[in-house]
């Protein structure tokens, strides 16, 4: 749940922990955080956990319907059941709260819904993560965190013209990122985290400072509210992956990201 950072989209400001409301500005439309409190008529208290892992695993809500990709499950998909019925279970034991969230404001053609159906059909892959045999257990712990629970790609990555990842530039940075901010590359390239050691990376994810002293704000600061609360081995198997990742020259650099 903290690797995933659900508090800081499931919660608006000010509002009520997981009550939803709050908003992401996107380049197809305004979509709106859902209630995900245990609450039976405004949340998913009427949910089973059949219907959490299918929602979480294949993007299908409880009454068959395409959740648009903003809710992340094209990264959620790569965790385990296992993973995912602990979060479950956690988000059973929150406080109910009684608030219907309103709906999404997205631009035609993006607001027929079952148009989500043959996106995914295109650019969707289902299925849980599986380890590399050639590769460290540390270096597969980071590559699960990094393409599941934290999904990193979704802001870190530049989009098509229907949303969809563009693989070829994978995690080297948007200026089309949440809210319409800018967000950094982060593959080990000298524009994005090619000059940081280890050490730097498991400092940032705890404490959202940057090498050079700076400190991280914006939406990059409230992951860090949420990394920070992982263990060290954790956030070190998230910095051996990041590493290793392919170089990409990227169009927004760390550095200039964070001094804005």
């Amino acid at each position: 749940f903290n690797a995933g950072g659900c508090a800081s989209c499931h919660t608006r400001k000010g509002g009520a922990h997981l009550a939803g409301g709050a908003e992401l500005k996107t380049p197809y439309g305004v979509f709106v955080a859902p209630n995900i409190t245990p609450d039976a008529r405004t949340g998913i208290g009427g949910w089973t956990e059949k219907d959490f892992l299918r929602a979480m695993r294949v993007g299908v809500s409880p009454a068959g319907r395409h959740y648009y990709p903003s809710f992340p499950y094209t990264s959620y998909t790569n965790l385990t059941v296992r993973d995912l019925r602990d979060m479950w279970a956690y988000l059973r034991t929150v406080k109910p709260v009684n608030a219907a969230s309103k709906g999404h404001r997205v631009d035609f053609p993006w607001d027929f819904r079952p148009g989500v159906g043959l996106w995914k059909l295109i650019w969707f892959r289902p299925g849980p993560f599986k380890n590399h045999s050639s590769k460290s257990t540390v270096w597969n712990r980071g590559a699960y965190l990094v393409l599941g629970a934290t999904h990193c790609a979704e802001c870190h990555t530049p989009r098509n013209f229907a949303g969809a990842l563009e693989t070829g530039e994978w995690m080297a940075g948007t200026a089309q990122g949440p809210d319409g901010n800018p967000v950094p590359n982060i593959t080990p390239h000298p524009n994005g985290i090619g000059t940081w050691s280890a050490q730097d990376m498991v400092f940032f994810l705890k404490s959202g400072i940057v090498p050079s002293g700076d400190a991280t704000g914006g939406e990059m600061g409230k992951v860090i509210e949420h990394t920070s609360k992982l263990t060290d081995q954790d956030i070190a198997a998230i910095a051996d992956y990041l590493q290793t990742i392919p170089s990409r020259p990227g169009r927004i650099s760390t550095e200039t990201t964070v001094r804005k």
